[in-house]
């Protein structure tokens, strides 16, 4: 995560923080960008494979 996101972050916040809400910000956050990398890179399941997968394992 860029320190400039971490930062915009920390600015949204009013003068009082909530450090929990703050950190359950930027984890969020993170995650977002690690999942829109991901879909950049093609590292993604389709919705067919996931029912599937899920439909294999609980249909036993």
């Amino acid at each position: 995560m860029k320190k400039e996101t971490i930062l915009q972050a920390i600015n949204e916040f009013p003068k009082e923080v909530n450090l929990n809400a703050l950190f359950e910000q930027l984890i969020v956050k993170e995650k977002i960008e690690k999942g829109l990398l991901q879909i950049e890179n093609s590292q993604t399941v389709t919705h067919a494979d996931v029912i599937a997968h899920f439909n294999k394992k609980w249909l036993k």
